[in-house]
């Protein structure tokens, strides 16, 4: 079977998209699967979370892009198994945000992520890819790659009103793409004492319907603490609501997926 490629996005930073990547990965490798998570965000967040510094590196998914063949050979450089949360990683490197220029006159830019992936999905069940906060070719070769453009929004207007330029995005690859990009709308950092809160959530069901996933995942301070930790949060407390939640959001994925 054939991995399902998930892209992760939101141009706007601070919404939950690396602890999103990370927890759903280990969500999903709780229930069996097996999965990949590539963090393509020059910060590196998803990375430096993991302990992986991109400067004690050998490889990381800067060569993938920059490898005129991404060959097994490289693919087993950059590729770091073993892990805790239960996933496979790739880690990402600040030189990814030299791309736009490493790759200005190189033919089928946007498809490099696509090209990789293709001898790789029947490895996996799950690909995640960690987007960073802008867009670009990263985020374009996310896309193209994708079953599933998952876009965590947080239940602030402000993160609402900032997702249009992603929208504006998916709508100008739809233009050239065989397959119109399927998206679905991930409420975070919800909060239910807040009135603000509640009713940005009911605006996303209003505007977007069946694109927002049932699950909800609400503020919880264990995130933070799984981060300092260097861990998911399924480490730090399996049964916090975050852990619950996560969890939930990956068997609704993948019901959705076998449905």
């Amino acid at each position: 079977m054939s991995a399902r490629v998930i892209a992760i996005a939101n141009q706007k930073g601070g919404v939950g998209k690396t602890t999103t990547a990370l927890n759903l990965g280990a969500a999903l490798a709780l229930l069996k699967k097996r999965v990949l998570v590539i963090d393509l965000d020059p910060h590196a967040n998803a990375s430096v979370h993991l302990s992986f510094f991109p400067e004690t590196l050998e490889a990381t998914a800067y060569d993938l892009f920059q490898a005129e063949n991404a060959d097994a050979a490289l693919f087993a450089r950059i590729l770091k198994t073993g892990l805790s949360g239960g996933f496979d990683f790739v880690p990402g490197h600040i030189r990814l945000s030299e791309l736009e220029v490493d790759l200005k006159d190189r033919k089928n830019k946007g498809l490099i992520l696509s090209e990789f992936l293709a001898g790789r999905r029947e490895s996996y069940d799950y690909v995640l890819l960690d987007c960073p906060p802008h867009v670009g070719i990263l985020l374009v070769n996310a896309i193209v790659a994708s079953d599933m453009v998952l876009i965590p929004i947080q239940t602030d207007f402000l993160a609402l009103y900032g997702i249009r330029l992603l929208f504006d995005t998916i709508r100008l690859l739809n233009r050239v793409l065989p397959k119109s990009v399927h998206y679905m709308a991930l409420p975070t950092m919800y909060d239910q004492r807040t009135a603000a809160c509640r009713r940005i959530l009911r605006l996303m069901r209003d505007k977007l319907g069946n694109r927002v996933f049932e699950t909800v995942i609400h503020f919880d301070t264990k995130f933070r603490e799984s981060s300092a930790g260097g861990k998911v949060v399924f480490e730090v407390d399996a049964k916090a609501r975050g852990a619950v939640e996560y969890l939930q959001l990956a068997k609704e994925i993948d019901a959705n997926e076998n449905a």
